[in-house]
């Protein structure tokens, strides 16, 4: 008598997955898009701080016609402050379309092609870390994404397992890098594990939450800089293990993503690095998320058709072509010589496979830049910003995942100097010249009548208060001045010298 066969344990699937994780990619493009577009005219636009159409001139001339692939946007076309606004309203269009998973193929492509536009054009404005990861997931996406006009998930053919497992790698590499940066730099704050004693004051735009983590004792901050450490060394290894290390991956790595959400404003970098944990969950894992009384609406049917047999031929060559470029970028970013750089630099302006690591080094101050104008060279009134802490009484706010691009690239020119920040100048000269658009950047314009004829910066040394102090003052911050960091100017020109000229 033989025994019945064994059941046949089936693999999990991946189309709810996709499903999930194709429209919170679309609500991360759409916060990208949405978020740029009321700035773009006073960051890049023909009044702005860097004006984009000059960028793109100097490209030109420079590189001639090699510029065009240096450089891929379609503001070669228009570099306008219309044809900026389209490129974000456009962009803003078609994310809600991927939400709605309209034509996700064809959107996902739009989409990628729109943002590599504005950030090839962005220059200091567009360069941070996310702007990069954006793209390079977006890509990705474009591989894993179903084909059709309404694709159902009950009715939708298997993802492909190399764009799912590329994804996977992003998130990573994404994760471990930042881990293996902090301890690669030296950096005595993450060395001695103190370094969350001054993360939540010096960051960039800290929540009400980080003047409450601030305030808790040493011993804290110490064993949650060590927790840090932890997760983003380990954690990220056990998505190559099977499936259950592969959820407890997405644990600790969603875990650690909603703790810094809920203690810093870092525009959408949460929100896709969220997303991207959302791809080791299988469709068995979603379903139980899910009220009891949906779960027959999402089943997995018997059966699925096939892809599309194109899919093999294109998804799996350009796998394999990104997997090796990403297995080079992380050698070199981990110090191992790169023996072929030039399989790098080709794509380096498309943003395909990039490098990170956020806070190498801890910052343990805060300086702030405060900027001034007067219309005597005795009398200075300071220009509001929206969100960086100038007001001592006001709370730091919630802003994420909205990035108030301006305020962030202050807190960088602070760290440095003006020489160091050209950008800085250029700022300057268009406070001189009332440029609309980029007053439009900042919360008060203490000259609504006129432009001022001087303007300066000053530097202050911020640090919130304790516990004691805020209750009997009610100020979130304390400051002490640090002294210029930009001395009076005015319009080469003007009849109004800089006061000692």
């Amino acid at each position: 008598m033989t025994a019945p066969p064994a059941a046949q344990k089936t693999v999990p699937g991946h189309v709810l997955t996709r499903w999930v994780f194709l429209r919170l990619l679309g609500v991360v493009y759409l916060c990208a898009f949405a978020s740029l577009w009321p700035q773009v005219r006073g960051l890049i636009g023909s009044h702005g701080i860097l004006p984009a159409g000059e960028y793109l001139a100097a490209v030109r001339a420079q590189a001639g016609t090699a510029g065009y692939s240096l450089a891929p946007t379609l503001a070669w076309l228009d570099a306008s402050d219309l044809g900026l606004e389209l490129l974000c309203g456009a962009g803003t269009l078609l994310s809600l379309l991927l939400i709605a998973g309209v034509l996700p193929l064809p959107t996902l492509a739009l989409l990628w092609g729109l943002y590599l536009s504005l950030v090839n054009i962005g220059q200091d404005f567009l360069s941070f870390q996310w702007d990069a990861l954006l793209l390079e997931a977006g890509f990705l996406a474009i591989l894993f994404a179903p084909g059709g006009v309404l694709p159902r998930p009950v009715t939708e053919a298997p993802p492909s397992r190399a764009a799912l497992w590329l994804l996977r790698w992003l998130l990573l590499r994404l994760m471990f890098q930042s881990g293996v940066v902090k301890l690669a730099s030296g950096d005595t704050a993450w060395r001695s594990l103190t370094a969350l004693a001054y993360h939540y004051e010096t960051q960039p735009l800290p929540t009400p939450l980080a003047w409450l983590m601030f305030q808790l004792p040493l011993w804290f901050q110490k064993l949650s800089t060590g927790a840090v450490l932890a997760v983003e060394l380990i954690a990220p290894w056990l998505i190559l293990g099977p499936r259950r290390l592969r959820l407890i991956a997405a644990g600790l790595l969603a875990a650690l993503q909603l703790l810094i959400l809920l203690t810093g404003n870092y525009a959408f970098f949460n929100l896709l690095t969220l997303a991207l944990c959302v791809l080791l969950l299988d469709d068995d894992a979603l379903r139980r998320l899910l009220p009891p009384r949906l779960r027959p609406r999402w089943a997995e049917p018997e059966r699925r058709p096939d892809p599309p047999r194109w899919r093999r031929w294109v998804i799996g060559p350009a796998a394999a072509l990104l997997l090796g470029m990403s297995l080079l970028r992380l050698s070199a970013d981990l110090g191992v010589p790169n023996p072929w750089p030039q399989a790098l630099g080709w794509q380096e302006p498309l943003h395909l496979v990039n490098g990170y690591g956020l806070f190498a080094v801890m910052t343990t101050s805060r300086p702030e830049v405060v900027v001034e104008g007067s219309d005597d060279g005795r009398t200075w009134r300071a220009y509001g910003l929206h969100f960086q802490p100038q007001a001592l009484g006001r709370a730091p706010r919630w802003v994420a995942p909205y990035q108030p691009r301006l305020d962030w690239q202050l807190w960088f020119a602070a760290l440095g100097s003006p020489d160091e920040t050209p950008w800085f100048r250029a700022f300057l000269v268009r406070l001189l010249q009332g440029s609309p658009a980029v007053l439009g950047l900042l919360g008060t314009n203490p000259f609504p009548a006129h432009p001022p004829h001087y303007v300066r910066a000053v530097l202050y040394d911020y640090r919130f208060t304790d516990g004691a102090t805020f209750r009997s003052t009610h100020a979130w911050w304390r400051r002490r001045p640090l002294g210029l960091y930009f001395p009076p100017a005015s319009l080469a020109g003007s009849p109004h010298a800089p006061p000692g000229e």
